[in-house]
């Protein structure tokens, strides 16, 4: 009988994280206490707290309190875009969300899996691009390594697992091109 994981065998690569164990534990302390519990318009002490742990944070992003960001030391997010409610960057990997990208609720960025052929689960990470003015709307998931061109518009409950071109609006699970933005 085939035998397709054996999870005992499983390990996260040494310098996978970015950071120290305990370095990881104090920024998660901190992002369900402080970053979760601060009032909606405390925007700034949120940008604050991002970049006292590494991120990248432009001008004037709102990022909502109730967003949960794994790594931040792997996170760039542009001047002025939004993030919104109950968003998660699984940032195993580096995520790169431009400027004036307006993120809806709900929307899953993930940048980690493992390898199901390989009975060890090795843990991966791909970097995750969303362009300059695109809009991703409620409940959108994006997979591992796939980028978001400018401009393009992903409507609700899409999921992306291929990259998307820019300057359109794409819908589905699989997401795909419906029609130009303009």
């Amino acid at each position: 009988m085939n035998q397709f994981q054996d999870l005992s065998l499983f390990l996260v690569p040494k310098e996978f994280r970015g950071k120290s164990k305990i370095y990881v534990q104090i920024w998660w302390i901190i992002n369900d206490t402080l970053f979760k519990w601060s009032p909606q318009a405390l925007y700034g002490w949120r940008r604050f707290l991002l970049r006292l742990f590494g991120a990248q944070i432009g001008n004037n992003a709102l990022i909502r309190s109730t967003v949960k960001i794994t790594y931040p030391w792997n996170v760039s997010i542009g001047s002025y875009s939004w993030i919104g409610d109950d968003c998660v960057l699984y940032s195993l990997g580096k995520i790169n969300i431009g400027s004036h990208v307006a993120v809806a609720h709900s929307v899953y960025f993930n940048t980690g899996g493992h390898h199901y052929d390989k009975i060890t689960f090795d843990i991966f990470a791909k970097p995750l691009v969303v362009e300059d003015e695109c809009w991703i709307t409620n409940d959108v998931y994006i997979a591992p390594g796939v980028t978001i061109g400018k401009g393009t518009i992903v409507g609700a409950r899409s999921t992306v697992l291929k990259d998307l071109p820019g300057g359109m609006v794409c819908v589905g699970s699989p997401a795909k091109v419906i029609k130009f933005r303009l």
